[in-house]
Formats: structure tokens, C-alpha cells, sequence
């Protein structure tokens, strides 16, 4: 049973995965690879000079699987429904995964957020708090579906990074930093 389900693979969710699976938690990407990364070429993203969106996608895949995450790609969430005592079943095309927590990260696509329905604001957005937590417990909405036409993939791999940085602190119980060092390069 994964730590945490990530609902998206694009910047935001790789970012989640990258940092949950890099600090000992059982994480698990759905990516259906239909992310704008596709059409996007990064010039304004910082440490990258110029990269296509798909490069950087192959790229940050990698990476988030280097770290111990499973990249399922091609296999598509289906729905998310919350268990009563806690965590949530992540249902796909293939099979259905129990999870203590969720990150949404599909976009513009607030599907799955309309169907758990969590709280929305006024402007359609879904409603989060500064750690990108929805208004039901351990579910997270990042990039897109929390803003409003501000749709920028250093955002939403910030967004992710918030999830991620929240989730570690409650499974440590303290507010948890994930800082590198140079000594910590492997």
C-alpha cells in the first residue's frame, strides 16, 4: 500500500513524488502523460537555461524514479473515494490502490475534486489552504486546479513541493525541512 497516491504526473505532481518517495514514503504517480508540458518550452524555469517541456518531463521522470517513486504511466485514475477511518482508495483502469494521502495534480482538470466534493472558490478554483491542503483531511489540489489562469510550471512544482513539505510534517510530527547539503549527493 503506497504512503501517497499522486493523481497527475506533470510538474506538480512530479514534484510531490519527488519529494515524499525521496524522504521514505511509499509513493505511487499516475500519469496519464497528458500534461501542457508537451507544448511549453522552459526558458523562465530557474537552473534551466532552455529545455523542451517534453525533455523536461523525461527528465524530472527520471529523477522522481531515481528517488524510489513508481511512475505508472498510462494508467488512469478512474475515482478517488475516502476510506472511513482514514486515507483514501485510489481507483484506476487497472487495478484500485488503498493510500494515506492523495495529491491531486491534474491540471485544469477539477473532475475528481468535483467528485469528492471538496469546498471551491468563488472564482471555480478548488479551495486550499497555504499548504495546498483541500477541505477534506490529506488531500491535496496543486498547480492549475487551484489557481486561476495562473498556470506556470514553477508554480505548480511549487504547489507540489508544499503538499509534499506537509505531508512529510505530519508523518514526522514536527515541521519537517527538506534542505541538501553537498555531502548529501549521492
Amino acid at each position: 500500500m503506497p504512503d501517497v497516491a499522486v493523481v497527475g504526473g506533470g510538474p506538480a505532481g512530479l514534484s510531490a513524488a519527488l519529494f515524499t518517495a525521496k524522504n521514505g514514503l511509499e509513493t505511487v504517480v499516475f500519469d496519464t502523460d497528458e500534461t501542457w508540458m508537451h507544448k511549453a518550452h522552459l526558458f523562465n524555469y530557474p537552473g534551466i537555461r532552455s529545455i523542451s517541456g517534453s525533455e523536461f518531463m523525461t527528465v524530472t521522470r527520471g529523477q522522481v524514479r531515481d528517488r524510489g517513486a513508481d511512475v505508472r504511466e498510462d494508467e488512469e485514475v478512474t475515482d478517488v473515494e475516502p476510506i472511513g477511518d482514514g486515507g483514501f482508495t485510489v481507483e484506476t483502469t487497472d487495478d484500485a490502490y488503498d493510500a494515506d494521502y492523495v495529491v491531486l495534480a491534474t491540471g485544469a482538470d477539477r473532475s475528481i475534486a468535483e467528485d469528492l466534493a471538496v469546498e471551491f472558490a468563488d472564482d471555480g478554483t478548488v479551495d486550499v489552504d497555504l499548504d495546498t491542503e483541500t477541505s477534506i483531511d490529506d488531500l491535496y489540489a496543486t498547480g492549475a486546479m487551484v489557481r486561476d489562469e495562473e498556470w506556470q510550471a514553477v508554480i505548480a512544482a511549487g504547489d507540489g513541493a508544499s503538499a509534499a513539505l506537509d505531508i512529510l510534517s505530519k508523518e514526522k510530527g514536527e515541521h519537517f525541512h527538506d534542505f541538501d547539503v553537498p555531502d548529501d549527493v549521492a
